[in-house]
């Protein structure tokens, strides 16, 4: 597929966008409006549709989309971020820490040698090199990022990995029949198609999300008591929440069995980590010969980091977003000795542009498939889609009105119906993306990790 679709493609509705020195609002309107373009050559391709439908974007909906969908009524979003999270001053510059999972959380510390508070934490990284404390706690199985300018990353090995890559990487391409799916409507074009979700935070949730709003049937599969605390409200939405034990007989048997009837899988997993619980390409192919294959990972799948664990806001400090932000917030006024902080982007772009990508990937396998053309696996990572970032600019068409900063979601911004989660009542915003006359619409709530059995429906 395309890197991104051209905007002779799509149709923007004009809207408000989030104030950056990067061109957010673009790459929001050219990752949606990829699985728009890809879901209507989809539609055509499976006679859904006589001819390619249009692909209209509201660009306030789709910047809003990259924040957050759900409001709570009558009650309070857990906390997004563990209290020892954020970003350090080192001794030459900024380190960032994620420390919302235990055992990360511990690597750190351990590293650090300090009392679990923000304050131990900021005097024991206050005396250390960036660099070195980040080789350190990666080492002992944690993630953190120091902050690298743009030129530092297009220097280093890593950086210089990811720029070779595609936005987009295709192997192993191979004939995939597919399963007929009667229940396919032009309303719901992907009904009856079985998606087997193996993504934590957030752009492989993202991705499936996507994918149910057009009538898939989305099975994500949790390690049994998973919690993404504030997370799960957005990004559980529309999917069935299943837990399975893959380090044990029976849930492998289990995994196994939910696997053969997959027709697409998304994981996240690192290069090798796949591997290593057993199930190679080989292995996947002899259990799905006609999977559709669809993977991320954070800095890229080739280069010294390949297997480094990473988020969207560890991507944006070692790429040089964050920096070049900091620059941009002081209006230029950086010195060495600069208090200054790290300005990231405005909302975890990465994340969600990423996983827009990875659900037009799947729709563009599918459109493959349809067509009796080999499908290949798709391969994306957060500091590819960093990458491309750089190289947007924002357009703004014929519309000769003044770009006007987003400051939040305002009540019209969101659906009337009120919809009954797993931790409360609340509301959703409104879809971003139409395609033709078929919308973006969930079937289900938004439901906590291990709500539903591992089965698929039907």
């Amino acid at each position: 597929m395309r890197d991104f679709p051209s905007h002779n493609m799509f149709r923007v509705i004009p809207g408000d966008h989030w104030p950056s020195c990067y061109a957010v609002a673009e790459l929001a309107n050219r990752s949606l409006a990829a699985v728009g373009v890809a879901l209507a050559e989809l539609m055509k391709a499976t006679n859904l549709s006589a001819q390619t439908l249009p692909i209209t974007l509201d660009q306030r909906r789709a910047a809003l989309w990259f924040r957050y969908s759900f409001r709570p009524q009558g009650w309070e979003m857990p906390n997004l971020w563990d209290p020892l999270a954020g970003d350090y001053r080192t001794e030459d510059g900024w380190i960032r820490l994620h420390t919302n999972l235990p055992h990360h959380r511990a690597a750190a510390l351990n590293v650090l040698g300090c009392n679990p508070e923000p304050e131990a934490v900021r005097d024991a990284v206050a005396h250390q090199p960036g660099d070195a404390l980040e080789q350190a706690i990666v080492a002992a199985g944690g993630v953190a990022a120091a902050m690298r300018s743009a030129a530092e990353w297009q220097a280093h090995p890593q950086g210089q990995a990811v720029a070779s890559e595609p936005l987009i990487a295709w192997t192993n391409a191979r004939p995939i029949h597919m399963r007929e799916r009667p229940s396919a409507t032009l309303e719901r074009p992907l009904a009856g198609l079985r998606v087997l979700d193996l993504t934590r935070v957030l752009a492989g949730p993202v991705a499936t999300r996507t994918l149910a709003a057009f009538g898939a049937t989305v099975l994500r599969i949790d390690p049994p008591g998973w919690d993404e605390p504030g997370v799960l409200q957005d990004i559980s939405l529309g999917k069935q929440m299943s837990s399975l034990d893959l380090r044990t007989d029976h849930g492998r048997d289990q995994f196994e069995a939910l696997l053969a009837k997959a027709d697409v899988l998304v994981h996240g997993f690192r290069p090798g980590a796949l591997e290593g619980l057993g199930y190679d390409g080989p292995k996947l192919r002899k259990l799905a010969p006609n999977l559709i294959d669809v993977r991320l990972n954070a800095y890229g799948w080739s280069g010294p980091w390949a297997k480094r664990r990473g988020f969207d806001s560890l991507v944006q400090m070692s790429s040089g977003i964050a920096e070049r932000g900091q620059h941009w917030a002081a209006g230029g006024q950086i010195t060495p000795n600069t208090a200054a902080k790290p300005v990231p982007l405005p909302v975890q772009a990465l994340d969600h542009a990423t996983g827009y990508l990875m659900a037009a990937a799947v729709l563009n396998a599918l459109t493959k498939a349809s067509q009796g053309d080999p499908v290949g696996d798709a391969r994306l990572s957060l500091a590819r889609t960093a990458h491309a970032l750089a190289t947007l600019t924002e357009h703004h068409g014929d519309d000769s009105s003044p770009a006007v900063p987003l400051m939040g979601a305002l009540d019209a911004d969101y659906s009337n119906h009120i919809e009954q989660t797993s931790w409360g009542p609340g509301h959703r915003l409104l879809p971003p993306l139409k395609v033709g006359k078929t919308t973006m619409r969930w079937d289900q709530p938004a439901t906590a990790s291990g709500t539903a059995a591992p089965n698929w429906p039907g």
